[in-house]
């Protein structure tokens, strides 16, 4: 356990239980209590009998929710990943026409009878 965490009183379906967080992570908590609260009492008033399935299918949903905002992301940073490559190719490429505009050709600035003798 760590240091500097601290038992804090939850209760969750209707039943007390003491969890040790840390105090930066209290708040956190206490959203994750009332969204598992709120949960539990949509299955609850969805039909589901018994405290136990009660806690079994919404986990299972919950889980379903966490592994789609996943995949969600995974999908989103693939997307951003191709556009960042893809613009990185399209910096290089203007760098690289850029710097060849940069070379001049010296036979281009000195006039041509001066460098054919004439």
């Amino acid at each position: 356990m760590n240091k500097d965490a601290t038992p804090m009183k939850v209760t969750i379906l209707d039943k007390e239980y003491l969890i040790s967080c840390d105090e930066a992570e209290k708040e956190s908590l206490r959203q994750s209590v009332n969204y598992l609260n709120q949960q539990m009492a949509e299955m609850k008033s969805g039909g589901v009998i018994g405290s136990e399935r009660i806690s079994v299918m919404t986990a299972l949903n919950i889980t379903n929710e966490l592994l789609a905002y996943k995949k969600l992301n995974q999908d989103y940073t693939f997307r951003v990943d191709n556009t960042l490559k893809r613009l990185q190719i399209k910096i290089d490429d203007a760098l690289t026409k850029d710097s060849e505009l940069d070379v001049v050709n010296i036979n281009n600035l000195v006039p041509k009878s001066i460098t054919q003798g004439g």
